[in-house]
């Protein structure tokens, strides 16, 4: 097919005149049969330089890509130009999932768009033996190296796949983020006859800044500042869930129409969030990275990181999605020295100690484990079981077996000792790119060619648009208004208690403090573990403040307390004191059914629930039948506990359960 023609088909199928010259390139010689790793910037038009040929090709076209929401973007945009697409995804329910493998199976798709991490389930597998496949399509491809910002063990089964393939399969990988050490990782591991297609990574329409300030209030205070006189909309990107709260909150709080996102979100209020963003619903979405990399949204005018990004790799990345309509789009990252911190502790900690690994080994030299029963074997999180079983997979020490079609981990005989040289390279390299990162903050040259030159582009030149090419200073003004303005909103936002937890007559609750971002942890500690006697009474004022922002004048039948493991009769003295203020009834008939330990020795959630799961008794039982109860504990942690005793007194017949407490833990979720 000559240029010409395959321009006439796109005007026929994609209403589009001309494909960029690039975008010819790597179709040309994917019709052609071979293997390219195509590095383009966001907004270039990667997608077309697979869906195109998709459309002339006789089978199924099979798209690996991570991002649930792109996925979900791109089949929509491709079923209303007549392309039969489909995706697989967790948000899914399976028996909708297993109807796209059959239509997959059947030939009724051009193009399926599935996980990476769908490939370890057994429906695929059975699946695509049946498959009539054209074209592999492994997008986001800089997660199969080891060197990528963003690796992710599942991708390398894909490149077991490729390698099983005909050399002359087409096979295309793409990315907007590849340093030249992760274009030849990939390159080398697609195959011999692999090429590389990089393009241009210049965004002729971004303004690159930094703000330097000393504190996270003074973030608070320009992000209202900049915000109430923004045009457009944007993304506020941040280290945590936690934070991303608290900005949604503070931005809320100071009358700027924002909202948070994260991970730990529920995936109908995900969907929900990414069409708010689509049809501008908010000014801004306040997120952890885990938004913006399959948002398809052309006028994002301005993305600003809270939290300095671990590389300068992530940071071009996230920028990426803004500004894809060509118009002026501003970029700024909000940098403090004590910023540094968090990203170094999670490069410490990206790999789990040498002991922890050992204790998987010896767990597995003992008998074959599934996932979870490592975790309660082990005391391990999911996170940990997961890197370290991906490492001992890919060195050889165990492998993957099935026992009555559940899948184990099994160590093998007379395997290699653990090789922990990798784990010390990757660490030294993550490092290393964490520093440049802190370069691009420090720099006094073009920030735009400091990031280019970074990602292999050398030939961008200055763009004359970013903060030092423009000589401009950001400042922080802290007046005493701005001073009263954070005083206020920190005693009078209180963090909520999220449940969805079926056949429960759970309600979210209400937190009066986070435990690790003010002196109410240290109050709590000192109080519980160092004879500090009862809880002050500041912390019963913020704890009835919170209370009373969050249940109004709602009435209660009842206060119950969750008996303590360790804490004496804190809770209960706490309890009553707040029975006496709010005139509720307190009862002391909630008791442990058996003996339980502190929930914080244990690291994973399965522990958690197994520690406390049929633990708590009440008597007399007919005392909580039609009872709305309100109950309380002092922390909150990952509410096990509370949703225990919530399905327990569901069963006793109460009609609602309102947690509260003192505090809820701050915990280390990134996404």
């Amino acid at each position: 097919m000559t240029r010409s023609e395959a321009e006439q088909h796109l005007k026929k199928i994609f209403n589009l005149d001309r494909f960029y010259d690039d975008q010819w390139t790597t179709i040309s010689k994917i019709l052609n049969g071979e293997r390219i790793l195509l590095v383009e910037k966001t907004g270039f038009g990667k997608s077309l330089c697979f869906q195109f040929p998709a459309t002339l090709f006789d089978g199924l076209t099979i798209i690996f890509s991570p991002l649930i929401a792109l996925m979900r973007d791109q089949v929509n945009y491709l079923n209303s130009v007549g392309v039969s697409a489909a995706c697989v995804n967790s948000e899914q329910t399976p028996d909708e999932n297993n109807a796209i493998l059959e239509q997959a199976r059947n030939g009724g798709l051009k193009i399926l768009y599935i996980a990476p991490e769908r490939q370890e389930n057994q429906e695929w597998l059975d699946a695509v033996r049946y498959m009539n496949l054209s074209m592999i399509v492994i997008d986001e491809a800089h997660c199969i190296s080891v060197w990528g910002h963003d690796f992710r063990p599942a991708f390398r089964r894909i490149i077991n796949l490729v390698k099983l393939l005909p050399e002359n399969f087409p096979v295309l990988a793409t990315t907007a983020t590849a340093t030249d050490r992760v274009a030849q990782d990939i390159i080398q591991q697609m195959g011999k006859n692999a090429a590389l297609i990089r393009g241009n990574l210049l965004r002729h329409n971004f303004s690159l800044n930094v703000v330097k300030v000393k504190d996270q209030d003074e973030k608070l205070v320009w992000l209202a500042n900049f915000l109430s006189q923004a045009q457009g909309n944007g993304l506020i990107y941040t280290g945590t869930r936690v934070t991303t709260e608290i900005i949604s909150s503070w931005l809320q709080f100071n009358g700027i129409h924002a909202i948070n996102y994260n991970a730990g979100l529920d995936a109908e209020s995900r969907k929900e969030i990414e069409n708010g963003l689509q049809s501008n619903r908010w000014k801004c979405v306040v997120s952890t990275n885990a938004l913006g990399m399959g948002i398809d949204k052309p006028d994002i005018r301005f993305i600003i990181h809270t939290q300095i990004p671990q590389s300068p790799i992530h940071y071009y990345q996230e920028i990426g999605r803004a500004g894809r309509d060509g118009k002026p789009t501003f970029l700024y990252l909000l940098f403090n020295p004590a910023d540094m911190d968090l990203p170094t502790h999670f490069i410490k900690n990206s790999r789990p100690s040498i002991k922890k690994y050992e204790t998987v080994i010896n767990a597995l030299k003992e008998e074959p484990l599934s996932e979870h029963e490592l975790m309660q074997k082990t005391n391990l999180t999911q996170t940990q079981v997961r890197v370290i079983k991906a490492d001992l997979l890919d060195q050889g020490i165990v492998k993957e077996v099935l026992y009555n079609k559940r899948k184990k981990y099994e160590y093998q005989f007379n395997a290699p000792p653990l090789n922990t040289e990798p784990f010390e390279k990757l660490r030294e390299f993550k490092f290393h790119e964490l520093q440049k990162m802190h370069e691009y903050v420090q720099t006094d040259s073009c920030r735009m060619e400091y990031l280019c030159q970074y990602l292999g582009d050398s030939n961008v030149g200055r763009c004359g648009k970013c903060d030092n090419e423009l000589q401009t200073n950001h400042k922080v003004e802290m007046t005493d208004f701005w001073r009263g303005k954070i005083d206020d909103f920190k005693t009078s936002y209180f963090p909520e208690l999220t449940f969805s937890l079926k056949g429960a007559n759970l309600v979210d609750g209400v937190a009066a403090s986070y435990y690790g971002m003010s002196n109410v942890g240290s109050v709590i500690h000192r109080c519980k573990y160092e004879n500090g006697g009862d809880f002050p009474d500041f912390l019963l004022k913020l704890t009835l403040r919170a209370f009373r922002k969050k249940f109004g004048n709602q009435k209660f039948d009842l206060i119950l307390y969750i008996p303590p493991t360790e804490s004496g009769d804190l809770v209960k003295n706490f309890s009553e004191k707040i029975s006496s203020v709010l005139g509720f009834p307190i009862s002391h008939g909630l008791k442990k059914a058996r003996e339980t330990k502190p929930q914080k020795i244990y690291q994973n959630f399965v522990l958690k629930k197994d520690n406390v799961k049929n633990a708590f008794i009440y008597k007399p039982e007919e005392e909580i039948k039609g009872k709305k109860i309100l109950l309380i504990d002092d922390i909150y942690d990952t509410g096990a506990t509370v949703k225990e005793i919530g399905k327990y007194l569901t069963k006793l017949g109460a009609l609602l359960i309102a947690p509260l407490v003192i505090a809820k833990t701050v915990g280390g979720d990134i996404k």
